[in-house]
């Protein structure tokens, strides 16, 4: 599992033009990017869900469990890209949505669970995701 991480001061996702998704950070929250391949497994969303919350990368190096920051969660299967060969992008490395979905929902949840404030896209649609980036931080977490 990769998550993409980015602490943000605004953030949002929408669908056909209507907002699906979207957070209000006081100052920051943060928007994670989440891609699942073959091998993961509930545990592995639950520990990085739990690795997010604690990481300190808030201002004044607190977590968003210090500060109760909201946080957007939207899969993102392009992820696991890979493009060492030609031009065109391998997706084989990316788990199919019938793997993934139940496993983005299980990281959402897991952070639900862990006291966290989720905001979610909408699994397998073309998304738009509007977001301010502050520092700008944004960091790769892998299982």
């Amino acid at each position: 599992m990769r998550v993409l991480v980015q602490r943000v001061s605004a953030a949002q996702v929408t669908v056909g033009g209507q907002a699906v998704g979207w957070i209000e950070p006081d100052p920051q929250g943060l928007v994670a990017l989440v891609g699942v391949t073959h091998e993961d497994s509930e545990a592995t969303a639950r520990s990085l869900a739990d690795k997010l919350w604690r990481l300190r990368i808030l201002d004044g190096e607190r977590s968003a469990a210090d500060l109760n920051a909201p946080i957007l969660v939207v899969s993102q299967f392009t992820l696991y890209a890979d493009t060492r060969k030609g031009r065109r992008p391998s997706w084989s490395a990316a788990a199919p949505g019938s793997v993934a979905e139940p496993l983005v929902e299980t990281f959402a949840q897991a952070l639900r669970e862990l006291g966290a404030t989720v905001a979610t896209g909408r699994f397998g649609a073309h998304m738009h995701i509007e977001l301010v980036n502050d520092g700008p931080v944004t960091l790769l977490l892998e299982s």
